[in-house]
């Protein structure tokens, strides 16, 4: 199954501080890490602001970004000045050395195009710049693979889809729930305390098992239902279920509701 999750802007809303709106990212960055999310969509929610769609965007960003690019690709900006404090991702793409001897033909890493001495070159986060052929711009963030190892070092530019392994979530925006409901063509899943109980839909998780999957978060304020309103009962090959039945306490955060759906999702579709 290929996941991905919808959040609204106003994720952070229910945070007073800065502080607390960087740690609640994190913690949404790190269960989309763990459970191998494709795409985070951030949808426009009423409630939200501009202020902090561009802090979820941001963070969630540099949060995937290897190490070794983010000075470049990354400005001091404000919305980054806890970033230091955020638990790090350690997905695949993060877990590399910088000594180029141990580069090996086939080995895949991140990189950024720079212009050196009259050419385009990428920094991949080894101590010597790889010669580019390509026509995207400088500065921009690009994935690479080694034809060649250590001392040789040639390589080209390839798509994520040519990677087998997780390698790291997307982030995008749209305008509205609806909009990007509208544009899905996959299973949708609709996350609400109102919707079936999930020991009531086992043989739609069997279903869904090798499709991609588009899991929906509502709000601090308003679920699911409050955001969608009578809509809600025509989106296609949608479910509205429940994956926290009985809780006991009167909500669940949005980041308790994504690791725990992810978790259970993890399970229930595995064959």
């Amino acid at each position: 199954m290929k996941l991905s999750i919808a959040i609204p802007d106003s994720s952070v809303s229910d945070e007073s501080t800065h502080l607390g709106k960087s740690t609640k990212i994190s913690l949404i960055a790190r269960a989309c890490a763990i459970f191998r999310v494709q795409t985070i969509y951030i949808y426009h929610e009423s409630s939200g602001s501009d202020s902090d769609r561009s802090l979820i965007r941001t963070i969630l960003k540099y949060l995937e970004t290897p190490q070794y690019l983010r000075r470049g690709l990354f400005q001091r900006i404000s919305e980054l000045r806890f970033a230091g404090s955020l638990s790090p991702l350690k997905i695949p793409h993060h877990s590399y050395t910088s000594d180029s001897r141990q580069i090996k033909a086939g080995d895949i890493r991140e990189g950024m195009i720079v212009f050196a001495r009259g050419k385009k070159f990428v920094d991949v986060g080894i101590e010597q710049l790889i010669l580019y052929s390509g026509n995207d711009d400088v500065g921009k963030r690009i994935t690479m693979q080694f034809k060649t190892g250590h001392p040789e070092l040639l390589a080209k530019q390839i798509s994520r889809s040519e990677i087998k392994q997780y390698w790291g979530y997307e982030v995008k925006e749209n305008a509205n729930l609806r909009a990007l409901l509208s544009g899905w063509n996959s299973n949708v899943i609709l996350t609400s305390k109102k919707g079936k109980p999930i020991h009531k839909a086992q043989n739609y998780f069997d279903e869904i098992s090798n499709n991609q999957v588009l899991v929906v978060f509502g709000t601090p304020e308003r679920g699911i239902h409050e955001i969608l309103g009578v809509s809600i009962k025509g989106i296609p090959k949608s479910q509205n279920l429940n994956f926290f039945p009985e809780q006991a306490t009167e909500t669940v955060r949005l980041e308790e509701a994504i690791i725990g759906t992810l978790a259970i999702l993890n399970i229930l579709t595995r064959k």
